[in-house]
Formats: structure tokens, sequence, C-alpha cells
């Protein structure tokens, strides 16, 4: 065995047995460690240790001319870096090569939202007052009003919904904590399904959104009701959770202009997390410059 393919199988072993990652991930730091090989030994390169800088950015401008995503490179960087930590850990290498290259920035991809009027449609529809239909229209609403991220609506116990000031509590990332307001329409659907869900019983159950059998409602099943609710309402778009949140986002800040309130509702520790929710199209950017702007003014 060559000598780059018995270092990544000792690395590989490492993550396993130390680290005890899983396979996915162990497999995937192998694919892309046993590509740098590969790129390596054309290069007659066959040691580790004797990897440059020069070499790892040769390396990462072949990747980028494979047309790999800006995520993908930085992965297969990262993976290159590991490997260098436990290699100088273990006394076989002494400098890492891929600590001093950087890779090409990923292109932040605008979320898919929904317009207003498709949200109003999808929330205002009659989609019916027995229980199922009442526990999915406050969960619906609870998302649009409030910006949760899914793992945060599906864990929120009874506890968690002031319906007197109209908060909910929610943890977010990172175990973080934060308080965010409910709308008027949010507090009435929950209202309404916790008189549904009195009904049902397992008071000994402290999740506020519950299936028929008591259990907690999972976020599989969140995503698979709307998807459900999407379809039936005659919204082509797929509806999921990550949509009406990312809708909640952009009407609040097309509304308020305000990004820093904007982003304390959403829970982002950056700011720069914030910005790839602002999507303000150019006619309103324009009128907004025309109206603002002291040389831009009509006399």
């Amino acid at each position: 065995m060559d000598d780059l393919g018995e270092k990544i199988d000792l690395f590989i072993l490492h993550l396993r047995q130390e680290r005890r990652l899983s396979e996915n991930t162990t497999s995937a730091y192998q694919r892309d460690l046993k590509q740098a090989a590969d790129f390596l030994q054309t290069e007659n390169i066959t040691k580790w240790p004797t990897v440059t800088v020069a070499d790892i950015r040769r390396y990462i401008a072949f990747l980028n001319r494979q047309n790999l995503s800006g995520r993908s490179i930085q992965r297969a960087l990262s993976s290159l870096r590991s490997l260098y930590r436990f290699l100088i850990r273990e006394g076989l290498c002494e400098q890492n090569p891929a600590h001093a290259v950087q890779a090409p920035k990923s292109a932040k991809k605008l979320p898919s939202t929904l317009d207003v009027d498709q949200v109003n449609g999808l929330l205002n529809s009659d989609i019916g007052d027995n229980l199922i239909a009442c526990r999915d229209k406050a969960i619906m609403e609870l998302f649009y009003s409030s910006g949760l991220r899914l793992s945060e609506l599906a864990s929120i116990n009874l506890r968690d919904v002031d319906l007197d000031d109209q908060l909910v509590y929610v943890t977010g990332k990172g175990d973080k904590s934060r308080v965010i307001p409910v709308g008027e329409q949010a507090i009435k659907a929950i209202k309404n399904w916790l008189n549904r869900r009195q009904q049902l019983g397992f008071y000994e159950q402290n999740a506020l959104f519950i299936t028929k059998q008591g259990r907690r409602l999972g976020v599989r099943s969140i995503q698979q009701r709307l998807k459900y609710w999407g379809k039936k309402q005659g919204i082509s778009d797929h509806i999921h959770p990550h949509r009406l949140r990312h809708a909640f986002a952009s009407h609040m800040l097309e509304s308020s202009g305000d990004l820093r309130a904007v982003q304390e509702l959403l829970g982002h520790a950056d700011i720069s997390t914030t910005q790839v929710y602002t999507h303000v199209d150019f006619q309103h950017l324009a009128k907004v410059y025309d109206s603002a702007h002291p040389r831009a003014k009509k006399k």
C-alpha cells in the first residue's frame, strides 16, 4: 500500500474508533482524501509530509475546474486539514499545508419563499374544524406568526406558550433560548387546538402538538402535514416549514426594514445569515432611492 493511502487508513480508523463518527461521515472523509491522494500521485507526490501549500492550491484549482460547488471544495479542504491535524498529533508530520489555503466562497442561495397572497390563501382557507385540521391550522399559523425553525416548533411544550402575553419561549441552535411574540391569529388557532387537545386527554403529555395517540408530533409528520395542505389548497409550490419561516422573515423585513430586529426574531447569531432572507425587489429599491436620496429627489 502507498504511503498516502496508508495514512488515510490510519486516520479513518481514528475517526471510527476514537472519535466514533458515523459511517456516513467517515465515508465522506475517505472519499475526499482518496480524491486528494489520486491528484497528488499525478503530481508525483507520494508522502503527506512533502505536500506544500502550492500543491494544495493546485489541488483546489483542479477541483474548481471540475465545476465542484464552493461548499464541496470547502469540505475537501476541511478533510485535508483534519488529516494533517491527526498526522501532526501522531508525530507523522510537522506542518499543515492545508491551513493556509482558502476555498472559494459558495454563492449564497436565496431561500424560496411565498408571497403574502400565497400565505393568506393557505392560512385563510377553510380547512375544516376536525381535531387534526385545528392542530394543523395552529401549526401553520405559529410558523408564519413567529418564524420558528421546524425543530423549535416540534419541541414546544404547553408551558412554553403564554396565551395572555402572546409569547412563545423556544430553544434554538446551540441551546440558545429566546422569547418571540405570537400574532393574534396564531393565538386564536392555538386556543382552538388546545380546546380540542383537552378532549383527547393525555394530560401527562407536555408537548403542545400531539398525535391522536398522544405522542409528540415529530418533525417528519409536521413536514408531511404542511405538504398535504399546500397541495390540497392548490398552491403549486411545495410547502415546507422553512418556506413559512422565510416568508415570515421576508415580509417582516419588507414592512419594517429592521434587519437587526428580524435577526433577533429568527435567532440568528450572525446578521450575515439574516441577510440571505432579504429580497426586496428592484422597483421598491428604486422607489426608496428616488424618495430618500438628496441628489435623487425630484423638485
